[in-house]
């Protein structure tokens, strides 16, 4: 039997399952045994992106891949959290919970039992520069599934039980946030480093303004924010140039040409730099600490990826995990990564460690930023950098949906489906006087922005953290350490 056949047969099993009293997620098993199929042929090296148009005029990307009946569609609106109108915080966060909870005819609970009985996937999420939309199904439920994606996009019905139960399970949310230092301290580093501005704002919002979000805020945002001008979609698997040409204009041709999008200000994380303890009585302390960086479309945003894979974004193999764990010992983890927004683009990272330890760690830290803004990475560090940037490339595309996931990115960020073939060629261009040049570009820079949530250290406890131990080299490399 081929992988075709065995995922119909279990697509049409399904029900027989649901008859006898067993749960059984066909869309689950099905993307499962995508995996094994899409894994071992290696699509990153064979799969042919496709620009397509339907005859509505909405634009995709299409990788087809026939030997799975299974269809991934990825797909995002521009606009996101930082279109939540003032004292209306977390409306597009709220949006995401109430896009399954009823649409059309189907109320909540009708809604959700069509989707368990069809077995496909719908999700939905927010950042703070787009809504974004996920979507699976089997290619045998593909047009009773569509129908039901259709019915979310166009006619989500808000019903007034479901958003007040959506609104009171948020609120609860962001009581469980408010005690967790590790997102206290994201929520406070943005709110200081983008005062004044959307990225500022809490994204999840707050008690008071997830209270004053009513129905009509939530279809005033879905109507000013859904528009085909602002929409990005990519679909990977089952389906032809034809047929995703058609489900384009099925499920998203109903919607205005144009979104009604209020304006934001191009920003960037406060100039100075600033250090703050948010008082939290948690076991330990966690620091998050940043600074702005270069744009995506920079020249020298690549080597700026490559600085920070040196940095922190290399787990164990980072310079940061070296000083601060492995030398040290004062914290389990420390990372960083560099994030570029529409409107802005950070280098930022953590470390989490006992309330004493916190300030050693963050000096341990800056001087590890400041050596690499001086001298640039060592060439074992740099070497080993770029051959795990292009070697690990092809492990985001091993699967349909992270291909999907993958190329919206790109498609985002305003690439070309070329790009896919020219990145590990534009990691592979870096030279180390670019690696060098690059460093001091983006940590040489006074403006490091702090925020510590946790106890308040005491003095004494302080004065007692043990003084620097050099670890034997052999350590380093333990193998007890490799499946962290």
């Amino acid at each position: 039997m081929t992988m075709r056949h065995l995922c119909r047969t279990l697509a049409r099993l399904g029900p027989a399952f649901r008859n006898v009293g067993l749960r059984f997620d066909v869309a689950a098993l099905a993307a499962a045994f995508a995996f094994i199929t899409v894994a071992s042929t290696g699509p990153a090296n064979a799969m042919k992106i496709q620009t397509i148009k339907s005859p509505g005029g909405i634009e995709a990307w299409l990788v087809e891949e026939h030997s799975v009946p299974l269809m991934a569609l990825r797909y995002s609106f521009e606009g996101g959290n930082a279109q939540d109108p003032a004292g209306k915080e977390g409306l597009a966060n709220f949006m995401t919970a109430m896009m399954d909870e009823g649409a059309g005819d189907l109320d909540s609970a009708a809604y959700q039992e069509k989707m368990e009985e069809l077995s496909f996937r719908m999700s939905f999420d927010d950042t703070r520069d787009a809504f974004y939309g996920s979507f699976e199904t089997l290619t045998t439920n593909r047009a009773d599934t569509l129908a039901m994606l259709k019915l979310a996009i166009n006619q989500p019905r808000f019903d007034k039980d479901a958003v007040d139960r959506i609104r009171a399970q948020l609120q609860a949310n962001l009581a469980y946030a408010a005690r967790d230092p590790e997102k206290t301290a994201f929520k406070e580093w943005f709110a200081t480093a983008f005062a004044g501005h959307a990225y500022g704002r809490p994204s999840s919002g707050t008690e008071a303004s997830l209270a004053a979000i009513t129905r009509d805020d939530l279809e005033a945002y879905r109507k000013a924010n859904f528009g085909k001008n602002n929409l990005k979609v990519v679909a990977v698997g089952d389906i032809t140039a034809e047929e995703l040409g058609k489900l384009l204009d099925d499920v998203f041709g109903a919607l205005p040409e144009k979104s009604q999008l209020q304006p934001v200000d191009m920003t960037a994380p406060i100039k100075g730099g600033k250090e703050q303890l948010v008082e939290m009585a948690v076991p330990q302390a966690v620091a998050v600490f940043g600074l702005g960086a270069m744009p995506r479309k920079d020249p020298d945003f690549m080597a700026a990826f490559l600085i920070n894979q040196i940095v922190g974004g290399g787990g164990f193999a980072s310079s940061l995990m070296e000083e601060v764990r492995e030398k040290r010992g004062l914290a389990y983890s420390v990372y960083s990564f560099i994030q570029p927004y529409h409107h802005a683009s950070i280098f930022t990272g953590g470390v989490a460690t006992k309330a004493e330890a916190i300030d050693q760690s963050l000096d341990v830290i800056k001087s590890e930023l400041k050596r690499m803004a001086d001298n640039g990475p060592t060439q074992d560090q740099f070497d080993n950098a770029k051959k795990y940037l292009v070697g690990s490339y092809a492990l985001r595309f091993d699967t349909n949906a992270k291909i999907a996931s993958q190329l919206l990115a790109l498609f985002e960020d305003g690439f070309g489906p070329e790009y896919v073939d020219q990145r590990n060629a534009q990691i592979e261009a870096i030279t180390m006087d670019d690696a060098k040049r690059v460093a001091k570009r983006l940590l040489a820079n006074p403006d490091l922005i702090i925020t510590v949530v946790g106890p308040k250290p005491d003095p004494a406890k302080k004065a007692a953290v043990a003084p620097v131990v050099q670890k034997p080299a052999a350590a380093k490399s333990a193998p007890a350490e490799a499946p962290l």
